[in-house]
């Protein structure tokens, strides 16, 4: 039998947290997502599989972080500059085929300059042609479960087949984030000018890394434009224990993109808070156990349960733990029985978290279990006598 019970503790507890304005963004798509607590803050056609502009260089670092991981190259590892790359148009590091940049330098030129010609001499140093590695990202991200993006170059030069959604590129970024902290410093690096060749093209374009707020700082991701794709970024900030990740696109100019990613980043610091509502091993219910040595069993978070509350509205939160019950014995401490679900107002979806045994309990002896039968014997005789 499927059991059901609300924790009016815990929706009393939380009465103050009210839910979030909703932000309405200008951007046509966009994806907000806290780190920390795994939350998604806003997504507004997030699933679209859209140009993604330079924003998919992101794609090309992350191939390029996965070959330093695996021991395929060096920072120090140079690569040739074929005359395709030197022809590339739009950002460029102005490499030419006399140059061996590294691929410390590639990536800085990637990242800071958004240079089309580091990301075809990256793409031909990985996988020996621009069309191959293309192949190569397009496998990777279907690994990675980016299942809304393809991939016809290593640049985000206009083609139809490049695309990606504003989720792919938020999950990518959270990957960068947290599978590579030790190249991620990259991202927050605000100039960069290979071989002193192009003063005017050395800053890095994220205009949140300008911003100097009291409590809150950016330190990545990448910019994108073209005239299809509109303005976008992929961005992401911290304020104390949090990280926020966002991606947007289809702005009208950089002043639009500027402000929306500071407005975005506003919204969610201060419409969010972080708070912990119960800590591990602390008792949120109990079950019904079945022929055990005790009649309940404690159900209790797996770790400390900490959430982001929206910090203004008007409905409680709503706390239910769902387990199937009676459970049967014998049970151990940390055995899983169900899960605590949390419907927040204000966020898309509700929160699961594990509950698990906070006691043994043994299986019981013969007594019990002739009280189980006689029990059982008994509701079934009521049965056929009401029948």
């Amino acid at each position: 039998m499927q059991l059901t019970r609300l924790f009016t503790v815990i929706c009393l507890a939380l009465l103050a947290a009210l839910p979030a304005r909703a932000f309405e963004t200008r951007a046509t798509a966009a994806w907000v997502y806290d780190v920390t607590t795994n939350t998604v803050l806003l997504e507004k056609n997030a699933d679209i599989p859209l140009p993604p502009a330079s924003m998919s260089k992101l794609m090309t670092v992350n191939m390029l972080f996965e070959a330093l991981r695996d021991g395929r190259v060096t920072l120090d590892t140079s690569f040739a500059v074929s005359t395709r790359a030197k022809q590339m148009g739009g950002s460029t590091m102005f490499l030419n085929e006399m140059d061996r940049p590294t691929v410390g330098e590639l990536l800085k030129g990637i990242v800071i300059n958004s240079g089309n010609d580091a990301c075809v001499v990256v793409a031909e140093g990985l996988a020996g042609s621009e069309d191959a590695f293309a192949r190569q990202m397009g496998e990777r991200a279907r690994q990675l479960g980016m299942n809304n993006s393809m991939f016809a170059n290593a640049s985000g030069w206009p083609h139809p087949g490049q695309r990606m959604s504003m989720r792919d590129l938020g999950v990518l970024s959270v990957r960068l984030i947290s599978e590579f902290p030790d190249y991620y410093p990259l991202f927050s690096e605000t100039s960069y000018n290979y071989k002193d060749r192009s003063p005017a093209n050395a800053n890095n374009r994220n205009p949140l890394l300008k911003i100097a707020a009291a409590d809150w700082h950016a330190d990545g991701l990448k910019t994108g434009h073209t005239e299809e794709s509109g303005y976008g970024l992929a961005g992401s900030a911290v304020m104390g224990d949090r990280r926020i990740v966002f991606v947007i696109t289809g702005l009208t100019s950089e002043t639009e993109r500027a402000q929306e990613a500071e407005a975005i980043a506003n919204w969610a610091f201060r419409q969010f808070v972080l708070k912990t509502l119960a800590n591990k091993g602390s008792r949120l219910a109990e079950a019904p156990v079945w022929l055990g040595a005790a009649d309940k069993v404690g159900l209790t978070p797996a770790e400390d349960l900490s959430l982001l509350i929206p910090a203004a509205a008007q409905d409680a939160i709503k706390a239910e733990a769902v387990f199937t019950g009676p459970v049967a014995a014998p049970i151990a401490t940390g055995d899983q029985l169900g899960e605590l679900v949390l419907t927040i107002p204000g966020l898309n979806e509700p929160k699961r978290v594990a509950l698990v045994a906070a006691e043994d309990v043994a299986a019981g002896g013969f007594m019990v279990r002739v009280k189980a039968a006689f029990a059982r014997l008994t509701a079934k005789a009521m049965q056929a006598a009401n029948s």
